[in-house]
């Protein structure tokens, strides 16, 4: 289990800047819907949020070259766990036809350990794949 995957891309992109190319190239019927929001209420930042299942999100963000914990520009997809607020707005997030809906409904009546490391896993790396394959179209990625 990885819990956390990073892209390397070739230019800084702020959060609105990733945003707009989601919104312009993310296919929502099969990847589901996003938003930007805090995971919790003491989020310090805001993310852009995607469902992974019933206790966990993906949170997308970039993240500028220059810094001491950020050498190169990327941007950096994690599970995160849900908080109630959240968890209500990522369910509706979810079309009832997507592949996601199905992985939704089982990962209920599982341990939280056993949903981290299986569904919310599997949904992250389904989602880095595709954010690499978006960022690669638009000439980011290195």
């Amino acid at each position: 289990m990885v819990g956390r995957q990073v892209i390397l891309i070739n230019k800084p992109l702020d959060l609105q800047e990733l945003y707009q190319i989601m919104a312009q190239r993310w296919n929502k019927d099969e990847y589901n819907d996003f938003f930007i929001g805090k995971p919790t209420k003491y989020s310090v930042e805001q993310y852009i949020l995607l469902p992974a299942s019933s206790r966990f999100m993906v949170i997308a963000f970039p993240r500028k070259a220059g810094s001491f914990f950020s050498r190169k520009n990327k941007v950096v997809l994690s599970v995160c766990e849900n908080s109630e607020g959240v968890q209500a707005r990522l369910l509706s997030a979810i079309p009832t036809q997507s592949l996601f809906f199905g992985v939704w409904q089982l990962s209920k009546n599982m341990s939280v350990e056993k949903e981290r490391k299986g569904p919310a896993e599997d949904a992250l790396q389904k989602y880095t794949e595709y954010m690499r394959s978006i960022l690669t179209n638009e000439g980011l990625t290195t």
